[in-house]
């Protein structure tokens, strides 16, 4: 019997020292980099030198414990703060304590292997047959190492959570380009259906599920009509001269081959023996990517009555083909925007019990998957996978951010709205940054950050209004120096750029530059802090399902390697067989 790793008093107790340490070091997350000299940020938080702050990172990364401190040092700070002037004054204090109120010091995760070994024990036990597997597919052939990575390691844990409750129906929210979709069905056989909110995403999925259907069935009849015709090297020299290289390496944008000529491509092809070449030739065809940048997700309340229609008519025109679809078919991408209300079974005619899935879900798009799961019968397990914890609606935020629908993101657990908890959109853009990349040397553009910091001072000192609304990121990679950078965003935020001079500019930089290292130092910390708040936001969505009645296992998982992969925790629920059926 699977039993969860940790009790919902223990997942309580450990949110509840998450939030003392935050309750102290919240402030220094939510300071936001723009206005690190306009607000004097490392004045107001910092007793320390940024030099001791760096030193002090790069030495305690590899070290395991907390150096013995007296009663009076202890007696003086909370975390490193200050008790009476709420400023750093111990740098490795708050380091050792960020760590521990990380995930993986709070010691509340499982690792994928252990799921995946407790998922076929239980199966085991049970006298299941093993998970069915399908054709063999090496992913990064056709998606880069991090999808493959991703895609790899989740599907394997979806595929035992099905077979542990017994369906073969997946339900893909969030399912964009649909690889983790395809993977599912093609590798074990599982019958999936893709919701993304963007219609462009949902055609794109639906011309590579075309293609692979058509390979398929070229792919079939070949098995069945091989033998002495050829030789495996007559038949690979047969099927080259049927490839178009942008096909074939994804060169292309929006390709879309004509049918006639897609048709001799894939007539090729089907006289090529299952070799690791044959292989390649066969997963190419997914590689072909003729979608555009993903929409932002619209709520159906914006949408015009022409795109509501148009978006019904296409899904209805989609449930159509599934119905009348051979065994060929990879998967049923529809286009629908997924909030906790969402009925299924208006969307899936051929619903039935079902795993929820989602891979980096955005912002809200979690903790709807949650709700769904806890809410609706049909649904026996979920996996999900958030992102984007910026994007998060909070209830409880001061600020006054409207929640879709009247119901918030965060919190999502009773015990932490009992609280009023809120965390802050600058604390939750914090959480999105990598640590284990930071530490590696990658990840923080400093040069950008300082030049925008130093822009607000100057729009501060010379201009009226500071023209937040507009943005100016994407400045900064066209620029080839400081003073055409402030230019350029001058000239972005349609300000009277007459007023400076190249000279006055440029004296702007040279009066920040020696302070440069202090906003390094403090984006470090801010780095540091990143997984606890990350860890609080997970804890609240697993808090969220030990709540729930009836529920006899969730579990935060570790899925993914954090380098490859930052946000690499998946909340797991399963319901007992009775209630998902």
């Amino acid at each position: 019997m699977l039993s969860s790793s940790c009790s919902l008093t223990e997942i309580q107790r450990r949110i509840d020292e998450v939030k003392r340490f935050l309750s102290v070091t919240l402030s220094v997350a939510n300071a936001h980099t723009v206005e690190f000299y306009t607000h004097d940020a490392w004045s107001r938080f910092m007793a320390v030198t940024p030099l001791e702050v760096l030193s002090t990172v790069s030495c305690c990364r590899d070290q395991q414990r907390e150096p013995e401190r007296n009663a009076a040092e202890q007696s003086r700070t909370t975390f490193g703060f200050c008790n009476e002037t709420n400023r750093l004054v111990d740098t490795r204090e708050l380091l050792q304590a960020a760590k521990t109120h990380s995930l993986p010091g709070l010691g509340v995760c499982m690792s994928r292997d252990e799921l995946l070994q407790a998922l076929r024990e239980n199966r085991a036990e049970s006298g299941a047959p093993p998970a069915a597997i399908g054709v063999e597919l090496e992913t990064d052939e056709f998606m880069n190492s991090k999808k493959s990575h991703e895609v790899q390691s989740m599907s394997e844990v979806v595929a035992c959570l099905a077979q542990r409750c017994g369906v073969k129906q997946v339900i893909d929210v969030g399912s964009g380009k649909g690889y983790l979709s395809s993977f599912l069905s093609l590798q074990y056989g599982l019958r999936v259906y893709g919701i993304d909110s963007s219609s462009t995403n949902t055609h794109g999925a639906q011309e590579r599920n075309r293609k692979l259907k058509k390979f398929s069935r070229a792919y079939q009849k070949h098995k069945a009509q091989r033998g002495a015709k050829h030789t495996p090297q007559d038949e690979l020299a047969e099927a080259k001269p049927g490839i178009d290289g942008d096909v074939l390496n994804g060169d292309g944008e929006g390709i879309v081959p004509q049918e006639e000529e897609e048709e001799k491509e894939l007539i090729g092809l089907s006289d090529v023996n299952p070799n690791p070449e044959t292989e390649e030739l066969y997963l190419s065809t997914l590689s072909v990517d003729v979608m555009q940048p993903t929409s932002p997700r619209v709520p159906p309340s914006q949408l015009t009555a022409e795109e509501r229609e148009r978006r019904k008519r296409e899904n209805l025109e989609r449930k159509a083909q599934s119905r009348t679809a051979s065994a060929g078919v990879v998967f049923s991408p529809l286009t629908s925007y997924v909030t906790a209300e969402t009925e299924l079974r208006e969307l899936i005619n051929e619903l039935e019990d079902a795993v929820m899935v989602g891979l980096h879900t955005c912002g809200d798009l979690a903790p709807s998957t949650l709700r769904m799961f806890a809410a609706k019968p049909e649904l026996a397990a979920v996996c999900s996978v958030g992102c984007c914890y910026h994007l998060l609606s909070e209830e409880f935020d001061p600020a006054g951010q409207e929640c879709s629908g009247g119901v918030c993101g965060f919190p999502l657990s009773q015990h932490l709205r009992g609280g009023s908890w809120f965390c802050g959109r600058n604390a939750r853009m914090s959480a999105c940054l990598a640590l284990e990349r930071v530490s590696l040397g990658q990840g923080i553009q400093m040069e950008s950050l300082f030049y925008r910091a130093v822009l607000h001072v100057i729009l501060r000192d010379h201009y009226s209004s500071f023209k937040s609304e507009k943005r100016v990121g994407n400045v900064y990679s066209k620029a080839k120096s400081f003073v055409d950078y402030v230019r350029r965003a001058l000239r972005r935020l349609e300000l009277d750029e007459s007023k400076l001079s190249d000279s006055d500019i440029q004296d702007y930089h040279d009066t920040y530059t020696p302070r440069m290292d202090e906003m390094h130092a403090f984006n470090m910390l801010k780095v540091t802090l990143a997984p606890c708040i990350e860890g609080l936001i997970l804890l609240d969505r697993l808090c969220y399902l030990k709540e729930q009645e009836d529920l006899p296992f969730s579990a935060l998982v570790q899925l993914f390697d954090p380098l490859l992969s930052p946000r690499c925790y998946a909340v797991v629920g399963l319901k007992s067989s009775e209630d998902s059926r």
